[in-house]
Order: structure tokens, then C-alpha cells, then sequence
């Protein structure tokens, strides 16, 4: 609740939308206060994330192979076009940022680290959603899909069409997606599995991001994430022989949802 809610709850909602008594979830908050997971603000009778949060999370971020593989990667990419880039990563019912490199633009686009969004919604979110299992496809196909712009794609024939192009070229577009002024360009890592662990995008204001940028970025964002694989242990061309492709070329490249 804390990750996908507001920053401070009480004991009351908590127990109302996990259909949970107030007892027992006081008695779980005590004990997570008790470890620093929670801290109680004793004006308002709300709990908020503790300290021991973070170092839980500065640990995970640090011992993480994929962001450890793409850090350096992610600072090339900021430097060659001057945008935001990111990392993602696949989680239960969704996919959360890792890391970010801001771009170098006066005005610029920065991501939320940690929130779970949506797989539907954004270019990071499409591309491991189209490589992934047969199985996590069609669970979000069949779920209502979540309309967090005008533009986002919630029917799901016209999603699966977006992901079918995906696949094909390797990459996704966005425009407004997930994300009402902002647009990216993302590409798929695969794990020593050949399992898609995560995406790495170019993000930025919609009105820089037009259809020339897109097409510069796309072969590079491919070529970034085709390296990165490389480095967790994935089989070069793997994902190639599923049906899938990476014809990253200019030509090919629009955004979408404009």
C-alpha cells in the first residue's frame, strides 16, 4: 500500500482496503515500526516509510547486476542525445524504474524511481510486456486496461496489434502514454535465460521528441540493450528466433499515440 499509495496512512484505511482488521493491522505496523520499516507521525496518527526502507533499497540498487550492466550505458546515452535515460524492470502486476540519468535540457523529464506502473502504458512497460511470457501477455490483455492519458492504448486488439509491431522491430514508442507531455523510445534486455529482465529508454518533453529524434535514438536504445544483454549472459539473437526482429532503422521508427 505504501508503494502504490499516498505517502502516509492510518490505521483505519489500511484495515478498510485489505479487508483486514484494525487490530491485526496494528499489530503488523507495530511490529514493522519496531524495525524502522514504518515510522508513526504521532500529530497525525499516520504511518510513513522508515529509514531501514531505504537501506534496503540503496542495498537492492547496489546489488543489482542489471543496473550495475547499464549505468555506464545510461550516461552514454544522456550525453549522446541530451535526454533522460532509464532503466526498468519487470515486477508482479507491472514494472518499476531502477535508475535514471537526467538529461542536460534546462527543462527535462525525470521518473519516479520504485513506483510500479503499468505494462501497457509507456515504451518501457510495451517492450518487456511484448517479450514476455505467452501467459503474462494474455493476462494483460484480458485485465481492463488503465487509462492514465487520453492516449493511453486500452483497448486490448489495438494493444496487442502495438505489441505485435514491437516485436518486429525490437523497440517501442511512446507519446503521451503513460505520461501526458512527455514521449520515449525503450528496448527490451534479456537475462541469462533469454528472459526479458528489463528496458532501457530515452525520455523527454514531447515537443523535443519529434519523429526525427525517434528515429536516431531507436538504433541506439537497441544497440544499448542488445549490449547490456550481452552483459547479464543473454544468448545474442535469442529473442530473434521467437519471430522477433530489430530493424531499428529511421525509416521505420514514428511515434505513436500523437
Amino acid at each position: 500500500m505504501f508503494t502504490e499509495g499516498p505517502s502516509a496512512l492510518g490505521v483505519s484505511r489500511i484495515a478498510r482496503e485489505l479487508g483486514l482488521s484494525k487490530a491485526v493491522v496494528h499489530r503488523i505496523l507495530q511490529s514493522l515500526a519496531g524495525r524502522e520499516l514504518v515510522v508513526l507521525d504521532p500529530a497525525t496518527r499516520e504511518y510513513r516509510l522508515g529509514p531501514a526502507v531505504a537501506a534496503l533499497g540503496a542495498r537492492a540498487l547496489r546489488d543489482s547486476d542489471l543496473r550495475s550492466a547499464a549505468l555506464v550505458l545510461l550516461r552514454q546515452l544522456r550525453d549522446e542525445f541530451g535526454e533522460t535515460a532509464t532503466l526498468s524492470t519487470p515486477v508482479p502486476h507491472g514494472r518499476v524504474y531502477l535508475d535514471q540519468v537526467t538529461g542536460t535540457h534546462e527543462i527535462t523529464m525525470s521518473v519516479e524511481l520504485g513506483r510500479r506502473f503499468p505494462l501497457h502504458a509507456g515504451s518501457s512497460g510495451k517492450c518487456m510486456l511484448a517479450f514476455a511470457e505467452p501467459a503474462v501477455i494474455a493476462g494483460v490483455l484480458d485485465a481492463p486496461l488503465e487509462k492514465l492519458t487520453p492516449a493511453t492504448i486500452v483497448d486490448p486488439d489495438v494493444l496487442a496489434a502495438d505489441l505485435a509491431l514491437v516485436r518486429e522491430r525490437g523497440f517501442a514508442t511512446s507519446a503521451g502514454e503513460r505520461q501526458g507531455d512527455a514521449a520515449s523510445v525503450a528496448a527490451p534486455i534479456f537475462g541469462l535465460s533469454d528472459e526479458v529482465v528489463g528496458a532501457i529508454s530515452v525520455c523527454g518533453p514531447r515537443y523535443r521528441m519529434g519523429e526525427e529524434l525517434v528515429g536516431l535514438i531507436a538504433p541506439r536504445v537497441v544497440a544499448v540493450a542488445e549490449h547490456i544483454s550481452r552483459r547479464l549472459g543473454a544468448t545474442p539473437g535469442a529473442h530473434m528466433r521467437s519471430g522477433t526482429g530489430t530493424n531499428a532503422t529511421a525509416g521505420a521508427v514514428a511515434t505513436e499515440r500523437t
